[in-house]
């Protein structure tokens, strides 16, 4: 039976149309155009994406097309950003369909083999949303000299890995979810009473498992959550910080 095609994403807009500090510390207008061994990030972002067969449609979401247009080939669509990642999302769901995935345009390190292990791996557990994560022993064992954010669970601590299946159209209803979230994210009250207060006890407790997550966002969403487990722990290292840009920089080098 032949796999359906996925159109995939890159969000490559400023949240809140607000200047990136790190951009602004290479004084370009969007870290997208970050210059990496003199090549724009996303170009690699872009490079990668067209040699995965499954992936038909590439589209950016960004603020201007001008300001990417002229680097990246003409078969990308645009699509304009919105105030935040997941509204641009929640647009890009309803312009493009599903499934849909997504990636950011500070993903330069990912690769072919990577976005195919992810899609196969999302499609083999019938989700509606796939994330890609990675775990904290395995970004120590692979990139030692990075600092990641981690989401420390029960059963174990992971990061993010900028890679999102938005495989059915109930995986709409969790972006619905993220943007309620990212209108409180400087409210820890209201994100605990959307999430559930038990959830956030047994975050702080130490006692949540992934599984229970999944469970809590099933019951919010009705949108089965699979979390995949990438097995190269360079997968979750993004270009956030200028000793990221440096650490992505050596990695190309080596």
């Amino acid at each position: 039976m032949e796999r359906e095609t996925v159109n995939a994403l890159i969000l490559a807009g400023s949240r809140q149309g607000k200047q990136d500090p790190l951009a602004q510390h290479a004084h370009v207008s969007h870290k997208a155009i970050l210059p990496i061994l003199g090549r724009p990030m996303i170009h690699y972002v872009v490079q990668t994406l067209s040699k995965v067969n499954l992936i038909e449609k590439i589209a950016v979401t960004i603020e201007q097309q001008s300001i990417v247009k002229d680097i990246l080939p003409e078969y990308i669509q645009y699509l304009p950003a919105a105030l935040g990642p997941s509204d641009s999302v929640i647009h890009a769901i309803k312009e493009l369909g599903t499934p849909l995935l997504i990636t950011t345009a500070d993903n330069p390190l990912l690769q072919p083999e990577w976005v195919e292990y992810f899609l196969n791996e999302a499609e083999r557990t019938k989700c509606d949303i796939a994330v890609g994560i990675a775990l904290k022993e395995q970004i120590n064992s692979d990139v030692p000299n990075t600092k990641r954010t981690y989401i420390n669970l029960s059963d174990g601590s992971f990061s993010g890995c900028n890679l999102f299946l938005f495989r059915t159209p109930k995986a709409i209803q969790v972006a619905k979810l993220w943007q309620k979230l990212e209108k409180h994210r400087k409210q820890p009250l209201k994100m605990g009473y959307l999430l559930g207060y038990q959830i956030i006890l047994r975050y702080l407790l130490k006692c949540l498992t992934r599984q229970a997550l999944k469970k809590r966002i099933y019951k919010l969403t009705k949108a089965k959550t699979h979390f995949v487990v990438m097995p190269w722990g360079q997968a979750a290292v993004d270009v956030d910080k200028p000793e990221d840009l440096t650490l992505v920089n050596s990695l190309f080098q080596n």
